[in-house]
């Protein structure tokens, strides 16, 4: 059950696109399984994706179509990842497109493909195809909740949020999607995700932009340590809303976006796979932001810390020995203190004189339980986010093809 995550009962349009989602039985029997997305002509896209070496077809292909044109369509399929299916995949993911590109109009390298699921099975392309003239039929700007149904695998909560931000020269829309519940962990983005606005923007400004959102969103969360092969975040900026980004107005922008991709991040880890806490991970006093992270990501990374989270157990030792397997460049452990939400754990390195185990206990039984680091050896920060492990996440995954 997802931790403090509700689905959204409604979501905004986004002038200059369109969505549909059907069924096409590629896994799923009895419900939605294909995403057609329609981005109006002259939109800009920017995009990212997993740097896992064994990454699916539709990754390798969106990167070269990305290259070649800019994207009229997005599609969408869940239950098969076509991952690790070799030199077919690859001839999959590009029969799609092609495919598309038959029902549509466009050209096939305006099409960008995407997957998720089960990893090395052929994809039913006969069936993808199939699908399609209904999906152009039912292509509708108010299909955003439809969508985000139909892209989920093992998750339990639809994921998606909707935000309007006024520039100087009038109101944009921005509204995303994403699924990922397991087979998380930051290197790029650790899910499918989709971000739309209406807002103009200048490609380059768009593909900055998506950098530093990533960083401080998708690539701050982990569920299990494992780095999907289908990782991809797409965000795209139709225009047609008339309104532009530019000037001051680009930081408002930076930040809405940034909102609504940390909301999206955070909900992936809120719905990790048999997820009963919600747990932030703080890093303060480390030397630069890349050693915070390093720090942050090794204790939210650890089986020992989450499964005594799992079980509100204040084991601290496991947060301690976690900091101290980190790889960092001469760590003077007196330096470090550790909270457990507001109660005092280690102060520069030795046990705080004021903690009790009730205190522990009490902190430990939350759902959302905070961490704070502080390493005392400089003043970069930052926050990682994760979820605890449970004995469902086990069921889920043993059981996950059966």
């Amino acid at each position: 059950m997802a931790v403090n995550l509700q689905a959204p009962n409604e979501l905004l349009a986004v002038k200059g696109v369109r969505l549909a989602a059907v069924h096409a039985g590629i896994r799923y029997k009895d419900r939605n399984d294909l995403v057609l997305m329609e981005l109006a002509e002259g939109s800009q896209v920017a995009a990212a994706f997993t740097l896992n070496a064994f990454c699916a077809a539709p990754v390798t292909v969106a990167r070269e179509h990305l290259k070649l044109a800019t994207p009229r369509y997005l599609l969408i399929n869940a239950g098969n990842a076509n991952a690790g299916t070799g030199y077919p995949g690859l001839v999959a993911a590009r029969q799609t497109c092609a495919d598309v590109a038959k029902v549509t109009g466009c050209l096939a390298n305006q099409v960008l493909p995407f997957s998720t699921g089960v990893i090395g099975q052929a994809l039913p392309v006969e069936k993808v195809a199939a699908a399609l003239p209904k999906a152009l039929a039912e292509l509708d700007a108010n299909h955003w909740l439809l969508a985000a149904r139909a892209i989920m695998t093992t998750d339990t909560v639809m994921k998606a949020v909707s935000k309007q931000v006024t520039l100087s020269s009038g109101t944009i829309t921005i509204t995303g999607m994403a699924k990922g519940s397991g087979m998380i962990h930051p290197n790029m983005a650790t899910m499918l995700a989709y971000v739309a606005t209406d807002a103009k923007v200048e490609s380059s400004t768009l593909q900055d932009l998506l950098q530093d959102v990533v960083e401080a969103s998708f690539n701050s969360i982990t569920v299990d340590g494992d780095t999907s092969t289908n990782d991809a975040l797409v965000v795209a900026a139709t225009g047609q809303s008339g309104v532009e980004v530019s000037g001051s107005d680009v930081s408002i922008f930076a930040d809405a976006l940034r909102e609504v991709c940390l909301y999206l991040a955070q909900a992936i880890v809120r719905d990790g796979e048999g997820a009963t806490k919600f747990i932030s991970i703080s890093v303060d006093g480390a030397r630069d932001k890349e050693e915070a992270r390093v720090i942050g990501q090794t204790v939210a990374s650890s089986p020992l810390v989450k499964t005594a989270m799992f079980a509100s157990d204040p084991n601290w030792g496991r947060i301690l020995a976690a900091i101290g397997r980190s790889p960092l460049e001469a760590l003077d452990v007196s330096l470090v203190s550790i909270w457990l939400g507001q109660t005092l754990l280690i102060e520069k390195g030795e046990p705080a004189a004021t903690y009790r185990e009730e205190l522990g206990q009490a902190e430990m039984k939350k759902a959302e339980i905070p961490v704070r680091i502080d390493m005392g050896r400089g003043s970069a920060s930052t926050v990682i986010w994760t979820c605890d492990f449970s004995y469902d996440y086990v069921k889920i995954n043993a059981e996950y093809r059966s």
